[in-house]
């Protein structure tokens, strides 16, 4: 069984619970789904995620309010991690064949005196913060003193990322991006080694209405190697980026990608991509899961966004043709209900579904996130992907 359209979307940051490695991560206990379900308590209602068998991944213990399906309408699975890190660009890559071998920079109490001199050097603004932060908190006890005085906003958080804060009056995009293109440049090999550099813009008046824009921009590092996406390009199929995939993956790779504003715009842009007639790969990220809900352990506004989202896939699903395959997982997970507010070590979920199904069943446990590339190259009959196990032969 091959198709002529694959879809992922990853729907950041919705794992399913402890990974096996949870305890070198601190995560022990970490269920994003599971909370989300428990803070619901029994009102967390997916429709299409339980149809196409989200709490059979683990029907000893199913996400309170999603159902086991007797019939499930496709197969399900679960994803393990076997990058290093937790983070976006770690979970991506790995998808597309290239795991993360090599730790990242972590700087969980601010970067050192010299690394900040030289961002201050080449902007010509003074440096403040410096420090782990939630993001919308630090613009709060920030924001209006950096707009006084035109100085950057840095900070940091579990992740390997160096985030650069700054009102948009003051600091305009354009020069914003060139002082995080900058920071890039300088922090690719160690000592640094940093995963991602993020302009995070943000606009309003005061510190009660500042809110971030969403001329985000991720400057991650290039992949230290091929991956699926330029193995699909290369082999002459479309790869159409939506969201930030085309951020994480430095544009490589890429032969269409799409900035979006939300989940719902890049749900949008998906169903945009389901009326087109391409031929290959279309890749989602779904970032408002872990930007505005995960990392602020909001367990009620993470909900709301997943009861959306599954409104949303009901209208993907209904489009899909029978040459189309349907791929959704994560790339991590980011527990509302758990300590701290950093990405938490869990596996992820793997739901995969085509309209010319004629059976459905368990994919099991996935031994590496590189299962989800190598399985869209077999149906291409494109070679590369040594470090997953295709699964396209048990879909029927």
């Amino acid at each position: 069984m091959t198709f002529k359209r694959v879809f992922g979307i990853v729907i950041d940051s919705v794992g399913i619970g402890e990974a096996s490695d949870a305890n070198k991560f601190d995560d022990v206990g970490a269920d994003t789904l599971g909370h989300i379900g428990e803070f619901y308590k029994g009102k967390l209602n997916l429709p299409n995620l339980a149809k196409m068998g989200l709490s059979n991944i683990r029907p000893e213990n199913p996400i309170e309010g999603v159902a086991v399906a007797e019939h499930p309408i496709g197969y399900f699975g679960k994803m393990h991690e076997t990058s290093v890190g937790k983070d976006s660009m770690d979970g991506h890559w790995e998808m597309m064949g290239l795991p993360v071998t090599e730790p990242l920079g972590f700087f969980p109490n601010g970067f050192p005196a010299e690394l900040i001199k030289q961002i201050e050097d080449f902007s010509g603004r003074h440096v403040i913060v410096n420090k782990p932060y939630s993001g919308t908190d630090v613009i709060h006890d920030y924001g209006e003193k950096q707009m006084k005085t035109g100085d950057l906003i840095v900070y940091t958080s579990g992740d390997s990322v160096l985030q650069i804060a700054a009102h948009t009056d003051v600091i305009p995009l354009e020069e914003l991006y060139k002082i995080c293109e900058f920071a890039r440049s300088i922090t690719i090999d160690k000592p640094y080694r940093i995963g991602r550099i993020i302009a995070r813009p943000y606009v309003g008046p005061d510190k009660d209405h500042f809110t971030r824009t969403s001329d985000r921009h991720d400057f991650t590092l290039a992949p230290t190697g091929e991956t699926d996406l330029d193995r699909l390009k290369n082999a002459g199929f479309d790869v159409l980026a939506v969201g930030k995939i085309n951020d994480i993956f430095s544009g490589q790779g890429i032969t269409e990608g799409v900035h979006t504003t939300s989940n719902d715009d890049g749900m949008k842009h998906t169903l945009e991509n389901a009326e087109t007639d391409f031929n290959g790969f279309s890749f989602t990220n779904l970032v408002d899961f872990d930007a505005m809900y995960g990392h602020r352990r909001n367990p009620e506004g993470y909900g709301k966004a997943l009861m959306a989202f599954d409104e949303q896939l009901g209208d993907l699903l209904a489009t899909l043709q029978d040459s189309d395959l349907l791929m959704i997982t994560a790339d991590h997970g980011n527990d509302p209900g758990y300590k701290g507010t950093d990405h938490t070590r869990e596996y992820v979920p793997l739901l995969v579904y085509s309209p010319q199904f004629k059976q459905n069943g368990s994919l099991g446990i996935r031994r590496t996130y590189a299962d989800f590339g190598a399985t869209i190259l077999d149906n291409f009959n494109v070679s590369g992907n040594t470090v997953g196990t295709s699964f396209l032969n048990s879909l029927k």
